[in-house]
């Protein structure tokens, strides 16, 4: 299991680095639109775990109406966009999170595709719409999400004795979301404190919150992130406990699917998006 991890691992940076750094813009815009197509197909496969055939329908309807709106969406729709699938992640999911395993998956599985296709190209928009500005302010975000990742699991190693959600994902300790939140903190103070005085590292995401909104905006927009990021994780987790899988898939080995990879990033990318859209105008 573990060198199929590291070799996977090996092989996505060792096309998404050179993509990212050296490849036109578009270069990137088409691998984030793959890698979005494949997490649709694979959130179509939770919904109906019974059903699979038409997940490959349904991304393609996902991948068109992601095309859709790149070709006829001016920025305020973009924006409206955004703002609707954070209207998901802050009222809807908390209220399926809330019914745990006795979620009715059956009554639910079509508002949830149609979620999807807001879901995803959102996604898409944020991520291109950062490093339209930035490669740092781009990469900070996602450090935010990963940060918060390692430093959960690290945490929760040492010092996890109090269950997160033992039914959902029986991994997860309050200790280490407290852990994480933690890291990502003092991530976070050094980029607002001492990176935004490299040329650099400008426009990293702390650096640029911290001078809008100042310290305790900076570090109140972090915690929230870092609270969308363990609830983008749970979420899944839960649709993936009601349709009996452990993966989304099997796409990436030892790894699981592209959806258990992005999961986290879901509900933050919307957030981090609108905030900088809002603070730079």
């Amino acid at each position: 299991m573990l060198k199929a991890r590291v070799i996977t691992a090996v092989v996505l940076l060792g096309i998404f680095l050179p993509v990212l750094w050296l490849a036109p813009l578009i270069w990137l815009g088409a691998l984030l639109a793959l890698v979005i197509t494949l997490a649709s197909w694979e959130w179509w496969r939770l919904l109906f775990p019974n059903n699979k055939k038409r997940a490959i329908s349904y991304a393609g309807i996902c991948l068109l109406n992601l095309a859709t709106w790149f070709m006829y969406a001016g920025m305020d729709a973009v924006q409206l966009l955004l703002w609707i699938t954070l209207g998901f992640w802050i009222v809807i999911v908390p209220l399926i999170m809330k019914q745990s395993l006795e979620f009715d998956l059956k009554k639910w599985r079509w508002p949830l595709v149609i979620s999807g296709l807001f879901i995803f190209p959102a996604c898409w928009f944020a991520l291109m719409y950062l490093r339209g500005i930035s490669m740092t302010l781009f990469l900070s975000v996602l450090v935010l999400v990963w940060v918060a990742d390692i430093g959960a699991y690290f945490a929760g190693k040492a010092f996890g004795k109090n269950k997160l959600a033992i039914r959902l994902s029986p991994g997860k300790s309050i200790e280490g979301a407290v852990g994480g939140c933690i890291l990502v903190l003092i991530i976070a103070l050094l980029g607002g404190l001492v990176l935004d005085n490299v040329e650099l590292f400008q426009l990293n995401y702390f650096a640029l919150l911290t001078e809008k909104l100042g310290w305790l905006g900076m570090v109140a927009i972090t915690i929230l992130c870092v609270a969308m990021s363990i609830q983008g994780d749970l979420f899944e987790s839960q649709l993936k406990r009601i349709a009996g899988v452990k993966d989304s898939s099997h796409l990436l080995p030892g790894h699981g699917g592209f959806l258990d990879r992005i999961d986290a990033l879901l509900p933050v990318l919307p957030v981090a998006g609108l905030i900088v859209i809002l603070i730079t105008q």
